[in-house]
């Protein structure tokens, strides 16, 4: 029994010493995200006003929405169908992020208990967002933070989703595939200054 327990002794103090290296040196494995901190601060220095940039990521804390954008040059429906099985799509003609107009990003909503691609499951939830609750959008530079102003379902005859230019706005959309009509929720937000 002495042996056992020099053995797990020694094994103990093997481990500690080299967990602590391993940080040291900054080489432990992550936790598998890359989650920029939707605490940041609106840093309007670091980009310059009316330099346009693409989205990248959108995180929701209060729904636990964490997820890709991808940006697609293309409006045609299969390439936006395409797009949409990686994660969010931001519209190409819509507004990028740091410019007045409205930044419009859809994705997929599904309730299904077993999906095969996470992807169908990118904007579940978001009709739980309230009004003045906070949205990041991310580009490759900067957070930009909307708070939200509306949460709405849009009916199935519903076509036109407005995008006002004044400001800069923030519309979410759900979506089953990009060219067929079907109920979904939208969710609009404003720059939070």
């Amino acid at each position: 029994m002495t042996r056992f327990w020099s053995f797990f002794a020694t094994f103990c103090i093997l481990f500690v010493i080299t967990v602590a290296f391993m940080a040291y040196v900054d080489a432990l494995p992550d936790n598998g995200t890359d989650t920029p901190s939707v605490n940041t601060p609106l840093d309007i220095q670091t980009v310059p006003p009316g330099v346009a940039e693409a989205p990248t990521r959108i995180v929701a804390k209060d729904i636990k929405l964490d997820v890709a954008i991808s940006n697609p040059d293309s409006s045609d429906a299969d390439v936006l169908d395409a797009a949409l099985l990686k994660g969010g799509v931001h519209y190409p003609s819509s507004a990028n992020l740091n410019e007045n107009g409205t930044v419009l990003l859809f994705g997929h909503s599904s309730y299904l208990p077993i999906v095969h691609n996470q992807n169908y499951k990118a904007f579940d939830g978001i009709q739980n967002l309230k009004t003045g609750e906070i949205i990041s959008v991310f580009s490759a530079t900067k957070e930009y933070r909307y708070a939200v102003t509306e949460v709405r379902v849009a009916n199935a005859e519903e076509d036109v989703v407005e995008l006002p230019s004044d400001k800069q706005y923030l519309t979410l959309i759900t979506c089953d595939s990009f060219a067929t009509k079907s109920d979904r929720y939208v969710v609009t937000a404003v720059l939070a200054q």
